[in-house]
């Protein structure tokens, strides 16, 4: 598929919700919602660096935007394998992201292990970029995929989840993860509304 966003008018407005991605200003610490699902972030000194490979282009183009809005130079490369690296420059705005969810680099057993920080919330704007990165729809609902190996962020971003309204099954590599798939009409209708209006360049099939 050529990164080329295609000409679509976007979607009516929906009501806004208190905690949906109209409801504030694009921030930096949006992007604890691609650390959600299988984003990573590294150090570097005083900065940090985010990155998350994506399966189709037009999530490259939303993802793009995205970090741009947020002021963070952004690079992408295909990967060889049919999909898309998506990162970020090294930038100190993004340094907090990093102490939060990294361990301390002084504890070398626990390298590389994120896991989501105390008090960690999924709001419309979060999940606009775990959806953006990692969504899709499948018959029986709509899947928020994780990170393969990112085992201690599980059960902190499902409870994040249902605080939202948004209970969800988690499923295992065998049933089509890791991912939370989230199923019901209320349900898909509340994930919706917190999205906001889908982006011109997103495919209707992986969109709620």
């Amino acid at each position: 598929m050529p990164l080329t966003s295609p000409d679509r008018p976007p979607d009516p407005v929906r009501q806004l919700s208190l905690f949906g991605a109209e409801a504030a200003d694009p921030s930096v610490a949006d992007l604890a919602g691609l650390l959600a699902g299988p984003g990573e972030v590294f150090r570097m000194g005083g900065t940090a660096r985010l990155s998350v490979v994506v399966d189709a282009a037009w999530r490259v183009h939303v993802l793009v935007a995205e970090l741009a809005r947020r002021g963070l130079p952004t690079t992408w490369e295909a990967t060889g394998d049919g999909r898309h690296l998506v990162r970020t420059a090294y930038a100190s705005t993004l340094a907090p992201l990093a102490v939060a969810w990294l361990p301390d680099p002084a504890s070398p057993s626990a390298e590389g292990v994120k896991r989501p920080p105390a008090g960690f919330h999924l709001n419309g704007r979060r999940l606009r970029l775990w959806v953006a990165a990692a969504g899709s729809a499948d018959p029986a609902g709509f899947l928020l995929r994780l990170g393969a190996t990112d085992l201690p962020c599980r059960e902190p971003v499902g409870a994040a989840l249902a605080a939202v309204g948004l209970p969800a099954v988690l499923l295992d590599a065998g049933a089509g993860g890791p991912a939370y798939r989230i199923t019901g009409r209320r349900r898909l209708a509340r994930l919706a509304d917190l999205l906001g209006d889908r982006p011109p360049a997103a495919s209707p099939a992986d969109w709620p």
